[in-house]
């Protein structure tokens, strides 16, 4: 019984390492993203709530989607999510769309799964 517990308080121990380590990666390349960027989050929040008038941001993120740097904003509405990027180099909208719910879950289920992905590689030496 004594060595399960030690087995149970050594994984919890590795699995905050990992998140840990996980958390301060994504940070760092946050910052280096941001350092990119020309143009502020607050700057491009105002751009796409210029795009879908009345909407509220759910989600903001910088990203780097198909070589482009933009910040991507989730701006929910009456008739669903809409992402919008705005290229955080120019300041314009690159790309407006449309998520249906299940496109919304496909997608979180998806960033779940990368970020664990993430984790697991941290966990190796």
């Amino acid at each position: 019984m004594q060595h399960m517990r030690q087995a149970v308080i050594a994984f919890g121990l590795i699995a905050v390492m990992a998140f840990s380590v996980a958390a301060s990666d994504k940070k760092s390349s946050q910052k280096q993203l941001a350092k990119e960027a020309k143009i502020t989050m607050a700057e491009a929040r105002a751009t796409a709530l210029k795009e879908v008038p009345g909407g509220k941001i759910k989600e903001a993120e910088l990203e780097r989607e198909n070589g482009i740097l933009v910040y991507s904003f989730d701006i929910r509405t009456k008739g669903g999510i809409k992402e919008v990027q705005v290229d955080a180099l120019t300041g314009k909208v690159a790309k407006v769309e449309t998520e249906t719910k299940e496109q919304e879950a496909k997608e979180k289920a998806a960033e779940h799964k990368a970020g664990s992905k993430k984790k697991e590689t941290t966990k190796k030496p």
